[in-house]
């Protein structure tokens, strides 16, 4: 059954000695592609406790300095997928990336954003599309 509306997402690009943190998805949409954390915007929540809630959830990390970058409009018709994903860039605060849920994603590891692993999934692959580069604000 397909949504009537889009979806709302959020990303967080993670900062940290020039690198972002990127995980290789596992189940769900898109297994084997490669994502920033983040998720699904739950009702009455805020978009930056949704950024810092998904990334403690997914990757057990801290993360500062938190702020909204940009957004994408990310439809997959084949899929039925259609989401709005607000990105965020914020800086690694503490603890180190560890995979938190396992049915959903195999690892975690800091990657140039030049250089990032393939496939991307939707969302990080129409961000990176645009040109926008999260070291760069």
């Amino acid at each position: 059954m397909e949504k009537e509306r889009p979806g709302v997402g959020i990303g967080v690009c993670i900062r940290k000695d020039g690198k972002v943190l990127i995980g290789k998805r596992k189940g769900g949409l898109m297994p084997g592609t490669w994502a920033i954390p983040g998720g699904k915007l739950d009702m009455n929540e805020e978009l930056e406790a949704c950024a810092i809630r998904e990334t403690k959830e997914e990757t057990g990390i801290e993360i500062k300095n938190i702020r909204f970058a940009t957004l994408t409009n990310d439809i997959a018709k084949e899929l039925g997928f259609h989401y709005l994903t607000l990105f965020y860039v914020a800086d690694w605060k503490s603890g180190e990336p560890r995979v938190m849920e396992p049915d959903k994603c195999e690892e975690w590891k800091w990657s140039k954003w030049n250089d990032l692993p393939k496939p991307l999934f939707i969302s990080t692959k129409n961000l990176f599309n645009t040109g926008f580069n999260p070291l760069e604000v």
